[in-house]
């Protein structure tokens, strides 16, 4: 079942919702990664700020309360949309592939 039944309305929401939530995923993505490389460099005392930024605190703006479930709703979200997308568009290609062909 599709989340919305409205194919513009789905549409519309995916697409607000991806440019909004990619910052927050690669700053997690990229400082995650970055930090566990200067681990295995033993130089963890230079970096911490990565691990700050990682947790959601970019120094006058801390988010670090709020940041895990902001991104975590925001991609739920955006899984949600995107599945409902396909959804739709999988009913419509089944529906062609089954209906009778026209005289």
């Amino acid at each position: 079942m599709a989340l919305f039944t409205n194919h513009k309305q789905s549409r519309r929401l995916h697409r607000q919702l991806a440019p909004v939530m990619i910052l927050p995923v690669l700053i997690t993505l990229f400082t995650g990664v970055f930090f566990e490389l200067v681990v295995t460099l033993d130089k963890t005392d230079e970096f911490l700020w990565l691990l700050s930024w990682h947790r959601g605190d970019f120094g006058i703006l801390d988010l670090s309360d709020i940041y895990p479930f902001l991104n975590a709703t925001g991609l739920l979200m955006l899984a949600i949309s995107g599945i409902s997308l396909w959804w739709q568009n999988n009913c419509k290609t089944r529906k062609k592939k089954i209906s009778p062909p026209e005289d």
